[in-house]
């Protein structure tokens, strides 16, 4: 039986779980849930995942949510090709590095907020675009940092195979793209999207390239 992946084109840790899913070359069946469309308050759909949330993915009959619980275990069913370094500092600093964008960048930008900002609190399109790129600069920054000083850093965020923490970073760095945030300042960041982005597992899993998509 195939995989269901419940996502949403445009959702950053759906795109994250499509990254995964294609590294690993694991087949599955995408049910679109639209997020603008209020999918996701469903009864049908809160049956699946209580919180409303995306993304969800049924292996098999076992529910998973929240999505870098969800590719650690792919990592841990599906272990080749490995997301995570074998040893444990080392899988540290690429949790690290993926939970920066997961759990510092993301949650305040995700859709729920901006829809808070934009219906409760009265902001326009131009303070939107403001609090959404202060914040990616602000884990940005960090991220450029981190990675740049670091010798184990390589072709991608952790040596010369894409794990976890670039499956994080990606989906970041186009919401940054969608949102015109100059990538110039994050020359190493810039550099491993690229590398990530020539590889058919992140190019087949953005959201341009999803069925549900829409302009």
């Amino acid at each position: 039986m195939a995989m269901k992946l419940y996502g949403y084109f445009r959702s950053s840790a759906a795109f994250r779980v499509r990254i995964a899913l294609n590294l690993k070359k694991l087949d599955y069946e995408n049910a679109a849930i639209h997020l603008r469309r209020n999918d996701q308050t469903k009864p049908d759909y809160r049956a699946v995942n209580p919180q409303g949330l995306v993304p969800t993915l049924d292996d098999g009959g076992r529910t998973l949510i929240q999505s870098l619980a969800i590719i650690e275990y792919l990592d841990e069913v599906y272990p080749d090709p490995p997301l995570l370094p074998s040893h444990p500092a080392e899988r540290a600093r690429v949790r690290a590095l993926a939970e920066i964008v997961a759990c510092d960048i993301h949650p305040i930008n995700n859709l729920r907020v901006l829809r808070y900002l934009t219906h409760s609190l009265d902001h326009d399109e131009t303070a939107i675009a403001t609090w959404y790129n202060h914040w990616i600069d602000a884990g940005f920054q960090a991220l450029e940092r981190l990675l740049v000083g670091d010798p184990r850093t390589g072709t991608f965020c952790h040596g010369e195979a894409p794990g976890i923490a670039d499956i994080a970073l990606v989906p970041q760095v186009v919401n940054a793209e969608r949102y015109r945030l100059a990538l110039a300042p994050y020359p190493t960041i810039a550099r491993i999207h690229q590398s990530c982005m020539a590889l058919e597992a992140f190019a087949t899993a953005h959201p341009d390239r999803q069925p549900d998509r829409e302009a």
